[in-house]
């Protein structure tokens, strides 16, 4: 019997040479070594048959089967280093870097259209003696239409113009709901109360509308709005404001006019257009053959807001001014629809890098 078993593990041996000689992969050659020499390998499932071996003959066994084991581990060894080998040159052949080759250039971002134009009316206005102010998106009705004189019968107070914002039962069954803010007027509002005149600043920043979205129309858009409050402020120097801002933005050839219009913020109230910068003022589709484009409205603070905050508008006065950058990146760049700056789509944006 010790003679069989002896026999068996040479074949074994003989076996394990031959087909780890012909295994292509680590995977392969880990397989073969759970087959020969693993717990449940065949070797070890010929050691089983130990106990049934006379006592005399088991240390031959024993030996036989650890000089089988030697020979399919230096086997396996040997293998592995070889195929470890052939995987490294392979990965280095892979990896290899030809330096003669010309460098891949890199894309880089660059600052969104919007952004620019934002940046670009904020710098001109801090140049002239404007600061900056933000506020918060989520405002009371109370600072976004009461304090404004915009009175409860006011259609921009209508839910199909305002996000309305639910928060808590108590709130939302008041007079004083939250909403999304429709326009930066807040901002001016809550400047006012917790400080005294003069002042003057910008406030720039998103709001939002319960809008078709169109071209021309979208449900969140940038204003920036300015307010300068002081003693004897006067429509002139509003007038003065806005034409060297757009000289500033336009350059000097550019005019203004200032149409009539109604805000109930402001006593009197005005659209402003500006030449038509794509015809010079001369007439084309942009303008609809006018030689303007309107940018802003823009009029004397009304002295019911003033009211509002608790300044005497006997005392003081002032002018306040609102544009939209959409507008006027659109009218700078020629761009026809508003949803392009909001699509994210990078064949349109990386023309402005």
């Amino acid at each position: 019997m010790i003679a069989n078993l002896i026999n068996q593990l040479d074949n074994i041996s003989s076996e394990a040479d031959k087909e780890i000689s012909s295994v292509n992969s680590l995977a392969q050659l880990n397989e073969l070594h759970t087959k020969f020499l693993g717990r449940k390998g065949l070797v070890a499932k010929l050691m089983g048959a130990m106990r049934d071996l006379q006592p005399e003959d088991k240390p031959k066994l024993g030996q036989k089967a650890n000089e089988v084991k030697s020979l399919i581990t230096g086997i396996l060894e040997k293998k592995e280093a070889e195929l470890q080998a052939n995987e490294d040159s392979e990965k280095i052949k892979k990896d290899k870097i030809d330096v003669s080759l010309p460098g891949t250039s890199q894309k880089t971002g660059g600052i969104h259209p919007l952004t620019q134009t934002i940046n670009e009316i904020i710098d001109i206005f801090v140049q002239l003696g404007f600061a900056v102010e933000e506020g918060r998106e989520i405002e009371d009705e109370w600072h976004t239409f009461d304090a404004l004189n915009i009175p409860k019968s006011h259609p921009a107070r209508d839910v199909q113009d305002t996000f309305f914002v639910k928060s808590s039962q108590e709130i939302d069954s008041s007079d004083n709901q939250n909403v999304l803010r429709t326009h930066t007027s807040p901002v001016q509002i809550r400047v006012m109360q917790n400080s005294t005149p003069p002042l003057k600043f910008i406030a720039p920043g998103r709001v939002y509308r319960n809008e078709t979205i169109d071209a021309s129309h979208y449900s969140m858009f940038h204003q920036v709005e300015g307010l300068y409050v002081n003693e004897n402020v006067t429509f002139a120097e509003l007038k003065g404001t806005l034409l060297s801002w757009a000289h500033a933005y336009y350059g000097p050839d550019v005019d203004l006019r200032f149409r009539p219009s109604y805000f109930p913020f402001t006593e009197p109230s005005a659209e402003v257009d500006v030449t038509c910068t794509m015809c010079a003022g001369k007439g084309c589709s942009v303008c609809k053959q006018t030689g303007w484009v309107e940018i802003l409205g823009a009029g004397m603070v009304h002295p019911n807001v003033f009211k509002s905050v608790g300044y005497d508008p006997e005392k003081v006065s002032g002018f306040a001014f609102g544009m939209g950058p959409e507008r006027i990146a659109m009218l700078k760049h020629r761009i026809n629809d508003i949803r392009l700056f909001y699509e994210n789509d990078t064949r349109f944006l990386k023309q402005f890098v």
